[in-house]
């Protein structure tokens, strides 16, 4: 039987309420055991043994935590007065009820102000005291929650006592039942006291039939042989009727222990609504007790009230008072400064009057007059010579201009001699965004039918080699019309042949303007490093409509239209150019009805392998048209792994077969399967390519893999580091092309990816307020601070250490390490920083959750976004930075955080195994250690670098400050990678001149 008063002044667990999470009241309440709901427990739960009772819910009542706006919580008069309170006793034994008076104590908010405010009290006497209004107010409103809670009270009360009526009520109905059937006992007992004077009859008749039996000499079984077979019916009815009372009697005996049982058991219920109804008694007087309280508080309310209007009217007063004292204050700073003014007049006039004395003695005094006259010509005569020196010095400005300008009439003419020098095919330095603008400007006069073929070629090259003459061609015409300016680059007919390569990425990302992932990056900074080199770098991107086209420089759209098939069908497109960071760049926006890039992201569409591959069809159609004859087309990810089929089944066969095709995969658990019909809508032949050797898919023959068709058309393959390129030759990291790569791995190679040194340097990076470098890292302390003030973090401790995390939060990313390392951190005394959004919908809730968690906390902070500005900020604050990937390709965090001088805390996979080396591990060279490293990839592991990293930290300054210094000096650049990418390029290239070159 459940008591479990919800109201917190009847129960000991009151202590729990949310009442007590209260910014301003405590409650403490003090309660004893009661012996007597002890034995009534023990004995409901005996008696709950053997009489059904109805289900009665267990769950516990707690206050709740926002308390109801309503005073109107007095129960109706006409609502039984005499109810008893037994809900749940078992619970009292825990938390037994008390006739205490519970307490209430008022704390502090501890936000005092300093500023004088009017105060109030009340005491007894009705009068003004010193206490402040703030208290008073405080006051009033602990009363109203005092009152919110005692009527809160009485309502759980009273629905504890008409839940005890009815389980009363329920206890008298099986009173009843049990007084039935005892009624019922009586009666059946009756019936068989008849019954057993009728079977002694029959015995006493027996026992004569024996005695004449006996006479005759028959034996017992005879007997009753006899008495069965006796023609007396009524004999041997009557023996049967004895053997069937026997029985009854026997059923009767077991039914009065029965019954005996019960009557025991209704004596002790019998006692237990004794106790129950004295427990109510308890109770009742319990509730009439609070209910004098809750009188007493109302009317103390009703006091508070009064204050709180009389303490409004003082307050209104005061700020009367205070208008009239700024106004007094106004007018009184008015008067003070025509008071000064009054004061400087009067000095004024009375340096007037001693003027007027003076002069009139100088009038008097003809010899004071001709001192004064004398005095003026002094006056005079110093203002000549001062008139003198500022021609002087005018005159000295004027030559120093003069010489200025003679000396840049000299730099001109040295100028124009070296122009003149350069004339005869030497390079100029000029920006790159400069070459490819120029570049895009031929391209387009190309294509737009205003050059020959030839030309373009002639003026491509030249432009490519960063030839004198058409720079000075172009400088010196630029200001002219287009018809001008062709026609004087027509006049350029000197060209030579450069030793660079042309070099043509298809990609669906490209930083700053599309970028999704790292695959954005590597692309921009790859194509930079290439064109560093001297070869000839253009890209060719999809149009979206949510590109960053503040990035994009002189972006136009051509006069042309270039169509392309799809779906049985051609379509037109239109072609935009524009540099991006000094690359030229090709947007090819589909006039397809499907909108394929006006979907407002990149990726994540039902149709992307349709958008994709018509894409692939239209950038090889752009190249086809454009004429171009590329050394290299480097295409990259399923999104354009398309081009290689494509390339070498339609395209090669119509002139565009001067190239080698490169396909880097950045990520091989992305391989955009699909059904295999879908490859016909950009013209590949099903039947041709769907087969194991080629496009079909290892999990079903009627599936195609974008991703090893590239594999099995492309000359070169390559993947973003090596160690990666290992993992996925074996069945666990190969996702089902492991046997593909396996058998083209003669053209498969790993190269490590590098980092855009010249965006991420803390020496020049424009998101940075302090910029820094490896031999002086105070910007680096001051950034700490800035972005920990930024985020609301705690500054009281510069040493504690601030670790960073980056990253899309996906299961690849290792999300249980993340949400681990944010506890692990706070539990070794750091803070932690999270910056990343998740596309998976589970893990983008358990984050939130955790974000808003930690949202008001002084050593935590989750970003659940991507901010360009912030990225920069975090990277430069961190003193460590975590990247504990179940797996990764290559990864670019751990190299920019590197770069800024935060160590990197990883696991050993993928390109984290070949760039972030352990610093406690012997078998590594000593500058090459530069971070912590574990294994596996759980919390166990994780800690054991994660330890590592702070106890170096917190104990070791001098070491800790030398290791921040060999990890920025570490060479991420893409100098080294693209070496080898270019290696790749010309031995491929070579190969295959020399293969043209042998058939003739």
């Amino acid at each position: 039987m459940a008591v479990k008063l919800s109201s917190c002044f009847l129960s000991h667990r009151w202590s729990t309420c949310s009442v007590s999470d209260c910014n301003h009241f405590s409650l403490r309440f003090y309660s004893s055991p009661s012996p007597r709901l002890l034995t009534v427990s023990c004995k409901i739960r005996q008696r709950n043994s053997s009489v059904p009772q109805p289900r009665r819910s267990q769950s516990k009542k707690n206050v709740p935590t926002q308390l109801p706006q309503n005073d109107n919580l007095m129960p109706d008069d006409s609502g039984p007065s005499d109810s008893e309170s037994t809900d749940d006793i078992s619970d009292v034994s825990e938390n037994s009820m008390s006739n205490d008076i519970v307490a209430i104590q008022r704390f502090d908010d501890g936000n005092s102000s300093s500023t004088l405010t009017p105060s109030i009290d009340a005491d007894k006497g009705g009068g003004l005291s010193t206490v402040p209004l703030q208290d008073v107010i405080g006051m009033i409103r602990n009363a109203e929650k005092n009152i919110h809670i005692l009527n809160q009270a009485r309502i759980h009360a009273l629905e504890d006592l008409e839940k005890i009526l009815g389980e009363k009520e329920a206890l008298q109905r099986e009173i009843n039942i049990l007084e039935m059937r005892l009624a019922e006992t009586d009666a059946r007992i009756r019936v068989a006291a008849q019954d057993k004077v009728h079977v002694e009859l029959l015995q006493h008749h027996l026992e004569k039939l024996r005695t004449e039996m006996s006479n005759k000499n028959r034996t017992p079984d005879e007997m009753q042989d006899i008495v069965l077979r006796s023609p007396d019916r009524q004999t041997r009815a009557l023996s049967e009727e004895m053997n069937a009372l026997r029985n009854e009697n026997m059923s009767l005996k077991n039914d009065l222990m029965t019954i005996k049982e019960e009557l025991n058991e209704v004596k002790r219920t019998d006692e237990r609504v004794e106790m129950l109804e004295k427990e109510r008694k308890v109770l009742e007087s319990s509730l009439k007790e609070m209910e004098y309280k809750l009188t007493l508080s109302q009317d103390d309310g009703a006091q508070l009230s009064t204050l709180r209007s009389e303490c409004e009217t003082l307050w209104d007063k005061v700020e009367h008072l205070q208008v009239l004292l700024d106004k007094s204050t106004s007018q009184a700073d008015q008067a003070i400064l025509v008071l000064q003014q009054n004061q400087e007049l009067r000095k004024k006039v009375e340096r007037l009057e001693e003027s007027l004395e003076d002069a009139s003695i100088y009038k008097l005094s003809s010899e004071k007059l001709q001192q004064y006259n004398n005095l003026m010509q002094q006056k005079i005569k110093l203002l000549e010579e001062r008139l003198e020196k500022s021609d002087a010095e005018i005159h000295s400005y004027v030559q120093l201009y003069q010489d200025s300008v003679k000396e840049f009439q000299d730099t001109l003419d040295n100028l124009k001699e070296e122009s003149k020098k350069k004339a005869s095919g030497k390079h100029v330095d000029m920006p790159w965004e400069f070459w490819s603008r120029l570049l895009l400007m031929i391209e387009a006069w190309f294509l737009e039918k205003k050059i020959h073929r030839d030309e373009a070629k002639l003026l491509r090259e030249m432009a490519w080699k960063k030839d004198a003459r058409i720079h000075d061609v172009y400088m010196e015409c630029k200001d002219k019309n287009e018809r001008d300016i062709i026609a004087a680059f027509r006049r350029l007919t000197s060209s030579s042949s450069g030793p660079g390569l042309h070099v043509i990425h298809i990609a669906a990302e490209m930083a700053p303007v599309a970028k999704v992932g790292g695959l954005g990056d590597v692309l921009s900074a790859l194509s930079k490093a290439l064109q560093k080199k001297g070869h000839l770098v253009e890209i060719v991107l999809p149009k979206y409509d949510c590109m960053q086209y503040e990035s994009i420089q002189n972006l136009r759209v051509l006069d042309i239209v270039v169509e392309s098939y799809f779906d049985g069908q051609l379509f037109k497109n239109k072609i935009w150019i524009g540099t991006v960071e000094g690359l030229p760049v090709y947007f090819i926006e589909p006039l397809h009805p499907a909108k394929f890039f006006w979907r407002g992201k990149t990726y994540g569409e039902p149709d992307d392998l349709k958008r994709f591959s018509y894409f692939s069809r239209a950038a090889l159609e752009l190249l086809h048209q454009a004429g171009k004859k590329p050394d290299i087309i480097h295409c990259h990810d399923w999104q354009t792994a398309f081009v290689a089929p494509l390339y070498w089944d339609l395209y090669a066969p119509k002139g565009l077969n001067s190239a080698r095709i490169c396909f880097t995969c950045h990520n091989f658990e992305y391989q955009g399967t699909a059904p295999a019909s879908e490859i016909a809508s950009c013209g590949l032949d099903i039947h041709h390519l769907n087969r194991p050797d080629r496009m079909q898919d290892h999990s079903s023959p009627d599936r195609i893999n974008p991703v090893k068709g590239a594999i099995v058309f492309s000359n070169i393959v390559t993947t973003v580091s090596p160690t990666y390129a290992q993992e996925v030759r074996t069945s666990q990291g190969g996702q089902g092309l492991q046997a593909t790569i396996n058998a083209h791995a003669q053209k498969f190679v790993g190269i490590l990816n590098g980092i855009d040194t010249d965006c991420w340097n803390p020496a020049t990076d424009g998101y940075l307020r302090f910029q820094y470098n490896a031999n002086d890292l105070e910007g680096k302390a001051e950034n700490k601070k800035a972005l920990q003030r930024h985020l609301g973090l705690s500054v009281s401790d510069s040493r504690r250490p601030l670790v960073g995390c980056i990253t899309r939060l996906v299961p690849q990313k290792g999300v249980h390490l993340i949400r681990h390392a944010i506890y692990r951190a706070l539990e070794l005394g750091g803070q932690f920083v999270l910056l990343g959004s998740s596309p998976v919908p589970n893990i983008r809730r358990e984050f939130e959750e955790i974000a808003k968690k930690f949202e008001n906390h002084e050593h935590v902070r989750l970003i659940l976004k991507y901010d360009e500005a912030l990225s920069h900020s975090i990277y430069a604050s961190s003193d460590m930075f975590i990247i504990p990937s179940i797996f990764e390709p290559c990864g670019l965090t751990q190299m920019i955080a590197m770069r800024y001088g935060a160590i990197p805390i990883a696991r050993k996979t993928g390109g984290l195994n070949d760039s972030v080396f352990d610093v406690d591990d012997d078998t590594i060279p000593v500058q090459l250690r530069n971070g912590y490293t574990f294994v596996t990839p759980d919390e166990q592991a994780f800690n054991g670098a994660f330890d590592r990293a702070f106890n170096h930290y917190m104990n070791d300054n001098e070491s800790w400050q030398e290791l921040i210094n060999r990890v920025m000096s570490i060479d991420f650049s893409w100098d080294t990678s693209a070496s080898q990418y270019e290696e790749l390029y010309v031995q491929s290239v070579s190969r295959a001149r020399a293969a043209r070159r042998a058939a003739g």
